[in-house]
């Protein structure tokens, strides 16, 4: 099964990773409104900081959940 597969599946019956998944998404939103400003202040610049780390530990905890989901199914 291929990695999109697989995130397809656990989107769809895995409530955690939906959530994981849904957050992400709205971090983006946030990102990309942020740095659309033609002008960031130092504190648009710190929330960017911010989004972006909070961002990075929500993709790492969806991959460790795709790894994990991938090897129990190869079992």
């Amino acid at each position: 099964m291929s990695d999109d597969a697989v995130k397809e599946e656990l989107l769809a019956q895995e409530g955690e990773f939906r959530k994981l998944y849904d957050e992400h998404q709205a971090c983006e939103n946030q990102l990309e409104e942020l740095v659309g400003r033609p002008v960031l202040s130092p504190i648009d610049h710190s929330e960017a900081k911010r989004i972006k780390l909070h961002k990075l530990a929500l993709k790492d905890r969806m991959e460790s959940i795709l790894r994990s989901h991938a090897l129990q199914a190869a079992r």
